[in-house]
Protein backbone atom coordinates (compact mmCIF):
# COMPACT_ATOMS: atom_id res chain seq x y z
CA UNK A 1 0.00 0.00 0.00
CA UNK A 2 1.78 3.16 -1.17
CA UNK A 3 2.06 6.09 1.16
CA UNK A 4 1.88 9.49 -0.50
CA UNK A 5 4.27 12.01 0.91
CA UNK A 6 2.82 15.36 1.97
CA UNK A 7 4.64 18.47 2.90
CA UNK A 8 3.53 21.05 5.35
CA UNK A 9 1.63 24.10 4.12
CA UNK A 10 4.50 26.31 5.29
CA UNK A 11 6.92 24.46 2.98
CA UNK A 12 4.48 24.90 0.08
CA UNK A 13 4.32 28.63 0.78
CA UNK A 14 8.09 29.00 1.03
CA UNK A 15 9.01 26.79 -2.01
CA UNK A 16 5.96 27.39 -4.10
CA UNK A 17 3.36 24.90 -5.23
CA UNK A 18 5.23 23.71 -8.32
CA UNK A 19 8.51 23.00 -6.52
CA UNK A 20 6.76 21.45 -3.52
CA UNK A 21 4.67 19.21 -5.81
CA UNK A 22 7.83 18.24 -7.67
CA UNK A 23 9.54 17.40 -4.36
CA UNK A 24 6.52 15.32 -3.27
CA UNK A 25 6.53 13.48 -6.63
CA UNK A 26 10.27 12.83 -6.25
CA UNK A 27 9.76 11.42 -2.72
CA UNK A 28 6.95 9.20 -3.98
CA UNK A 29 9.09 8.02 -6.92
CA UNK A 30 12.00 7.20 -4.58
CA UNK A 31 9.58 5.36 -2.28
CA UNK A 32 8.15 3.39 -5.20
CA UNK A 33 11.66 2.54 -6.40
CA UNK A 34 12.73 1.34 -2.96
CA UNK A 35 9.55 -0.70 -2.65
CA UNK A 36 10.16 -2.31 -6.05
CA UNK A 37 13.78 -3.01 -5.15
CA UNK A 38 12.73 -4.48 -1.81
CA UNK A 39 10.07 -6.66 -3.48
CA UNK A 40 12.63 -7.87 -6.05
CA UNK A 41 15.18 -8.61 -3.31
CA UNK A 42 12.56 -10.51 -1.29
CA UNK A 43 11.55 -12.54 -4.34
CA UNK A 44 15.20 -13.32 -5.08
CA UNK A 45 15.84 -14.39 -1.48
CA UNK A 46 12.69 -16.51 -1.50
CA UNK A 47 13.77 -18.17 -4.76
CA UNK A 48 17.19 -18.99 -3.24
CA UNK A 49 15.53 -20.28 -0.08
CA UNK A 50 13.12 -22.40 -2.14
CA UNK A 51 16.01 -23.83 -4.20
CA UNK A 52 17.97 -24.72 -1.05
CA UNK A 53 14.88 -26.26 0.48
CA UNK A 54 14.29 -28.39 -2.62
CA UNK A 55 17.95 -29.45 -2.61
CA UNK A 56 17.82 -30.45 1.04
CA UNK A 57 14.55 -32.31 0.55
CA UNK A 58 16.18 -34.18 -2.34
CA UNK A 59 19.18 -35.04 -0.17
CA UNK A 60 16.89 -36.20 2.63
CA UNK A 61 14.92 -38.37 0.22
CA UNK A 62 18.14 -39.92 -1.11
CA UNK A 63 19.36 -40.61 2.42
CA UNK A 64 16.01 -42.14 3.36
CA UNK A 65 16.01 -44.37 0.26
CA UNK A 66 19.55 -45.51 1.07
CA UNK A 67 18.54 -46.22 4.67
CA UNK A 68 15.47 -48.15 3.54
CA UNK A 69 17.61 -50.15 1.12
CA UNK A 70 20.05 -51.04 3.92
CA UNK A 71 17.15 -52.01 6.18
CA UNK A 72 15.63 -54.16 3.42
CA UNK A 73 18.98 -55.91 2.94
CA UNK A 74 19.23 -56.60 6.67
CA UNK A 75 15.67 -57.92 6.77
CA UNK A 76 16.44 -60.18 3.80
CA UNK A 77 19.50 -61.54 5.63
CA UNK A 78 17.40 -62.14 8.74
CA UNK A 79 14.75 -63.92 6.66
CA UNK A 80 17.41 -66.15 5.13
CA UNK A 81 18.86 -66.92 8.57
CA UNK A 82 15.40 -67.68 9.96
CA UNK A 83 14.76 -70.05 7.03
CA UNK A 84 18.08 -71.76 7.76
CA UNK A 85 17.21 -72.09 11.47
CA UNK A 86 13.77 -73.47 10.59
CA UNK A 87 15.35 -76.05 8.29
CA UNK A 88 17.83 -77.07 10.99
CA UNK A 89 15.06 -77.24 13.58
CA UNK A 90 12.86 -79.36 11.31
CA UNK A 91 15.76 -81.73 10.67
CA UNK A 92 16.50 -81.97 14.41
CA UNK A 93 12.87 -82.62 15.25
CA UNK A 94 12.65 -85.29 12.55
CA UNK A 95 15.73 -87.00 14.02
CA UNK A 96 14.25 -86.85 17.53
CA UNK A 97 10.95 -88.25 16.22
CA UNK A 98 12.77 -91.17 14.54
CA UNK A 99 14.76 -91.90 17.70
CA UNK A 100 11.60 -91.74 19.80
CA UNK A 101 9.80 -94.18 17.50
CA UNK A 102 12.77 -96.60 17.64
CA UNK A 103 12.90 -96.44 21.44
CA UNK A 104 9.14 -96.92 21.70
CA UNK A 105 9.40 -99.98 19.40
CA UNK A 106 12.16 -101.47 21.59
CA UNK A 107 10.08 -100.81 24.71
CA UNK A 108 7.05 -102.45 23.11
CA UNK A 109 9.16 -105.51 22.21
CA UNK A 110 10.53 -105.85 25.78
CA UNK A 111 7.08 -105.46 27.30
CA UNK A 112 5.62 -108.06 24.94
CA UNK A 113 8.39 -110.54 25.88
CA UNK A 114 7.86 -109.96 29.60
CA UNK A 115 4.08 -110.26 29.32
CA UNK A 116 4.47 -113.49 27.35
CA UNK A 117 6.80 -114.85 30.02
CA UNK A 118 4.30 -113.84 32.70
CA UNK A 119 1.42 -115.53 30.82
CA UNK A 120 3.42 -118.73 30.36
CA UNK A 121 4.34 -118.80 34.06
CA UNK A 122 0.75 -118.02 35.02
CA UNK A 123 -0.59 -120.73 32.70
CA UNK A 124 1.89 -123.30 34.14
CA UNK A 125 0.94 -122.36 37.70
CA UNK A 126 -2.77 -122.61 36.88
CA UNK A 127 -2.28 -125.99 35.12
CA UNK A 128 -0.27 -127.28 38.08
CA UNK A 129 -2.95 -126.10 40.48
CA UNK A 130 -5.67 -127.77 38.41
CA UNK A 131 -3.68 -131.09 38.32
CA UNK A 132 -3.09 -130.87 42.06
CA UNK A 133 -6.77 -130.32 42.79
CA UNK A 134 -7.79 -133.16 40.41
CA UNK A 135 -5.27 -135.49 41.98
CA UNK A 136 -6.45 -134.63 45.49
CA UNK A 137 -10.03 -135.06 44.47
CA UNK A 138 -9.44 -138.68 43.27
Amino acid sequence: MPVTAKLSRALYERLGDAVADELVDWFNMVDATYRADLRELNELNFARFDAKLEQRIGELRAAMHAGFARTDARVDKLDARMDQIKTELDAGLAQIKMELHARMAKLETRLTKRLFAFWVAQAAATAGLVFAVVKLAH
